[in-house]
C-alpha cells in the first residue's frame, strides 16, 4: 500500500462540491477545504504507485480543478 497527498487549486464556486465529488472516488481517504495556497488537500490510498498516479490523474481531470501537486508517501 502506498499512501499520497494532493493538494489543489480549485474555482472558488465549485470547491465544497469537489470535495464532496472527490470523498466518493475508491481510494480517497478523506479530503478538506483548507486555506493557503491551495483550495483542497485530498488523502490517497492505492495497491502501488502506479495505481496512485492512475487515481491522481483521475481527480485531476475533474470540473473545476485548476492546478495539483501530488506528494507519495516517501520511505
Amino acid at each position: 500500500m502506498i499512501n499520497g497527498l494532493m493538494l489543489i487549486k480549485a474555482t472558488a464556486a465549485n470547491s465544497s462540491g469537489i470535495v464532496k465529488e472527490v470523498k466518493g472516488i475508491k481510494g480517497v481517504t478523506d479530503a478538506y477545504l483548507v486555506f493557503g495556497r491551495f483550495d483542497i488537500v485530498i488523502f490517497l490510498e492505492a495497491e502501488d504507485f502506479p495505481k496512485l498516479k492512475d487515481l491522481a490523474k483521475k481527480i485531476s481531470s475533474i470540473k473545476g480543478i485548476k492546478s495539483t501537486e501530488t506528494l507519495p508517501q516517501g520511505e
